[in-house]
């Protein structure tokens, strides 16, 4: 498998992992997804931290560079808005039978766009790293959602 680029919205070995792939091939796309909320999309697109919007999502994002992501070979970021974000989390549990939280939603739709970025014949990777099971007294929670202007889809009765 050819890599063209690397899409991750954790932190946890961004730096690690980016350098070592770049170290591979320099011409791989290092991508970086951010939740409201978060200031790392504004840092890597602007040159600042700057907090905007709000996110449902939990353990993902910060308004710091810390010690393990410093440094990362960064080359495109995105904000992904909670609007977009669970929807995806929701059809991945309806499509593909992956019952993915917050977080994976953010890195599918970071993925996405990356893929609409670089067109085709690239090869994208990105980590599915949480369970909605986690997340259940959000994400499954009709009146939460509805209270953030988002809801459960119409295939799910909880």
């Amino acid at each position: 498998m050819c890599v063209s680029s690397y899409h991750q919205a954790q932190r946890l070995f961004h730096r690690a992992l980016g350098r070592a792939l770049k170290a591979r091939n320099p011409d791989i796309t290092i991508g970086l997804s951010d939740p409201g909320g978060s200031g790392l999309h504004h840092y890597y697109a602007h040159g600042e931290i700057a907090i905007e919007g709000s996110s449902i999502t939990e353990g993902i994002g910060n308004s710091r560079i810390t010690k393990n992501l410093a440094g990362s070979p960064v080359d495109i970021s995105w904000q992904i808005p909670d609007s977009e974000a669970i929807p995806t989390a929701f059809n991945l549990v309806r499509n593909e039978g992956l019952v993915l939280g917050g977080s994976s939603g953010i890195n599918v739709m970071g993925a996405v766009r990356l893929a609409r970025e670089l067109g085709r014949g690239h090869t994208i990777v990105t980590i599915l790293c949480d369970s909605m099971l986690r997340y259940q007294e959000r994400m499954l929670n009709r009146e939460f959602l509805e209270s953030r202007g988002l809801s459960l889809p119409a295939w799910l009765d909880v």
